[in-house]
């Protein structure tokens, strides 16, 4: 059944600065001529990113935040005015079904997700409503702008139709979070950021905040992708498939509360966490750059002449050249390069081959309770090709 979702007025997307951009169908800037420069921009907090690739899903009401709190993998319940955290939401199994960056104003959640996705998750909302008092919509008279770098918010607040501000709290671990990754982050300092606007002084905002410095510039989805991939940072659109659970992208950092109350997947998670092992892992891929194309997103990887994962993102970096995404088989050697059509990748552990977080016990539960002489030599463990398992558990 389709649901009726509210939404606002709706307003065309104009351009924001050029019109010499590059552009996809949905007319979303992927450079203005120069994407290193404008790579280098935005890093330095002095390019700002048109993001028609983001919608918001807004949830008012006075029940919205235990609401959602009981529906997705974070505790967004007490968040105040300008308050920035990340959820998910997971299917019954675990798997990641949607992904958000939730923002509260005081009276409304906002969840800024991927524009293909936010239809379903205000339909998948809209039917888990029951009794609450709770309202979801579409917002549609808004646009959504990104920058990184603490430098850029500056004089921003000014700038005509600004309304708010999410911050990026990647790749720092929030209470309750768990980190996979454990050295020397490379998105450390990065502050990347999303915000508000309304529709009708987009155009104008865009120009002031530009003119508020000498440097500042208009840059391109290529940039801030580029960007985003050297950061290991997930995307919803891109690193998710219908198998993946948070733990193979290191996702626990921001987006899970791993000591809240239940919610649906909560057992996949926990269980993971408990045991280690996610079927998958995410790492970054340093490509071998003597091909002018970059591959395309679910690319196959292969090792030693099989199938071992696929690319979910790639870009062509400023600095370090090609590089990529990807998510492959969890037994694969941390030593292996990998091969992408022809093109050689080396790989760099975002997710370790043990699968163990920073909360994960050092053993497996109840490893202490196995005592060899409670079992007679000859026979197996259950699941080893034993009775049970030869007779097929009956």
């Amino acid at each position: 059944m389709t649901l009726n979702i509210p939404r606002t007025v709706f307003h065309a997307h104009p351009q924001i600065v050029c019109d010499d951009a590059a552009e996809i169908t949905v007319g979303i800037p992927l450079h203005f001529g120069d994407p290193s420069g404008e790579q280098w921009a935005i890093e330095a907090g002095e390019g700002i990113v048109d993001r028609l690739d983001l919608a918001a899903v807004v949830v008012s009401g006075p029940d919205r935040q235990t609401w959602l709190t009981s529906l997705a993998s974070q505790n967004v319940t007490g968040m105040g005015p300008g308050d920035s955290r990340e959820i998910l939401i997971l299917d019954p199994n675990g798997h990641i079904e949607y992904a958000a960056a939730a923002l509260d104003d005081g009276e409304n959640t906002w969840l800024i997700t991927a524009r293909s996705h936010a239809e379903k998750l205000a339909q998948w909302l809209i039917s888990m409503q029951f009794m609450l008092r709770v309202h979801v919509c579409i917002r549609e008279d808004i646009r959504l702008f990104s920058t990184a770098h603490k430098r850029s918010r500056e004089a921003i607040t000014d700038c005509a139709g600004y309304l708010m501000t999410w911050e990026d709290p990647w790749p720092g671990v929030l209470e309750g979070g768990a980190s996979y990754f454990s050295g020397d982050h490379p998105a450390s300092g990065l502050h990347m950021m999303i915000h508000v606007v309304t529709q009708d002084a987009a155009h104008t905002f865009a120009h002031e905040w530009i003119a508020a410095g000498q440097k500042r510039r208009p840059a391109g989805f290529l940039a801030w992708n580029a960007m985003r991939v050297a950061a290991w940072k997930p995307d919803i659109a891109s690193e998710v498939d219908e198998r993946t659970i948070p733990a193979e992208l290191d996702w626990l950092r921001t987006a899970v509360h791993t000591k809240k109350g239940c919610y649906r997947g909560q057992e996949s998670v926990a269980r993971v966490l408990n045991l280690g092992r996610p079927p998958r892992r995410c790492v970054f891929l340093q490509l071998d750059g003597f091909r002018g194309d970059l591959p395309a997103s679910g690319a196959r990887i292969t090792f030693g002449g099989r199938v071992v994962g696929r690319v979910t993102s790639s870009a062509r970096h400023a600095d370090m050249g090609p590089i990529a995404l990807a998510v492959i088989a969890r037994n694969v050697p941390a030593d292996a390069v990998l091969d992408i059509d022809g093109v050689a990748a080396a790989q760099e552990l975002i997710v370790p081959l043990d699968g163990k977080s920073s909360v994960s016990p050092r053993e497996r539960p109840g490893a202490n309770l196995r005592n060899p002489l409670l079992r007679r030599p000859d026979t197996p463990a259950l699941g080893g090709g034993g009775v049970v398992a030869a007779s097929g558990g009956q």
